[in-house]
């Protein structure tokens, strides 16, 4: 018994030893770095991504640097899948400081000011998402000033590719979408009569809604990216899709301009790093994100119906036919000539380019 004593002393002296040679060495446990981290500021997100996806993970990355970068100062919470309601919601919930950034469409940043539709509310003007990123580009500086004018910073500008018209009977030709009732966000009073005038039936409803609207019939079709139709199963009930790029769906990162100039210099620059790294990776992400979820629902049962030559040029006489609606009503008529501008100068380039 006395030996065993002996050697629980032992074993004790001996820790007692160590400790005190580690804390004369100065590697003493570093107890300040296991404590909890407890941000101090803290800064709320709301998007309409769905929680799970590519781009979901893509903006916690995002978190992640800012609190790493605020020495976990800084915390940002993101508030996914419409949690916080629709994008008009998200501005009004903006406006009133109840929330301080937001990954939105230009269908919600319109809401803030009309020129940002430059960049997605004009039908079949871009023939590739290279074009519709370079007239983006052009156009930011200006667009970012009269949205700070109004008090919100953007962070990035990105997008997620074609809008596609997913039916739920086959759709070919602009004829075919008019015998169907079509989804158009909730709050978008001037789409809604763009099309009207046009001869389509539209429906303005929250995305929420859109699914539940689908299967009770109150919608025939929704315009969206293969992403969406896919992560809120409307291909269950929309069998259909057309391949035609009718326009890209572009989204921008905010935040008011209110919590960006209470962040130090230093800070902002860190932020609006890691911002742009995030924005890279959405526009990495669209193609694929595309590609996958187009092959997902296709084992599904979804039919895509390619695009003919003959459809192609009807759905383009047919788009054109909205611009002088679009210009100075959805789209302020100086932005909109830009954009035409812009375009035919890059199209020149390209052209002179190949020769």
């Amino acid at each position: 018994m006395r030996t065993s004593m002996n050697r629980r002393r032992s074993k004790t002296s001996g820790k007692v030893i160590l400790a005190a040679v580690l804390l004369a060495a100065g590697c003493a446990p570093n107890v300040s770095a296991q404590a909890p981290c407890k941000p101090s500021r803290r800064i709320r997100l709301a998007t309409l991504i769905p929680s799970g996806t590519s781009y979901h993970h893509a903006l916690q990355e995002m978190a992640a640097k800012w609190k790493q970068s605020s020495n976990c100062d800084i915390e940002l919470t993101i508030y996914a899948d419409g949690t916080m309601g629709g994008e008009d919601e998200i501005v009004r919930r903006m406006r009133v400081g109840q929330l301080q950034a937001a990954l939105l469409t230009v269908a919600g940043i319109s809401a803030i000011d009309p020129s940002v539709g430059a960049l997605q509310k004009m039908p079949l003007v871009y023939r590739s998402l290279e074009e519709a990123a370079y007239v983006r580009a052009k156009l930011a500086p200006d667009l970012n000033r009269r949205l700070a004018e109004k008090g919100f910073v953007v962070l990035f500008w990105a997008d997620a590719g074609w809008v596609r018209l997913f039916s739920k009977e086959p759709g070919i030709v602009p004829q075919d979408f008019k015998r169907m009732k079509i989804f158009v966000t909730a709050g978008d009073v001037s789409q809604s009569e763009l099309y009207k005038s046009s001869g389509f039936n539209p429906v303005l409803l929250e995305w929420s809604d859109a699914l539940t609207s689908l299967q009770t019939g109150m919608i025939d079709a929704v315009p969206t990216i293969p992403l969406h139709a896919l992560s809120n199963q409307f291909y269950l009930s929309t069998h259909h899709m057309l391949a035609l790029n009718w326009l890209p769906l572009v989204g921008g990162l905010i935040v008011t301009k209110k919590s960006w100039d209470a962040l130090q210099p230093a800070e902002r620059e860190a932020m609006l790093k890691s911002a742009a790294d995030c924005g890279q990776e959405f526009q990495l992400l669209g193609q694929q994100e595309t590609q996958e979820s187009l092959e997902a629902m296709e084992k599904r049962g979804l039919q895509v119906h390619p695009v003919s030559r003959e459809a192609e040029e009807e759905w383009q006489k047919f788009s054109e036919g909205f611009y002088s609606k679009i210009r100075g009503n959805i789209v302020p008529a100086d932005m909109f000539d830009q954009v035409v501008q812009v375009l035919h100068d890059y199209r020149d380039a390209q052209g002179a380019t190949r020769k």
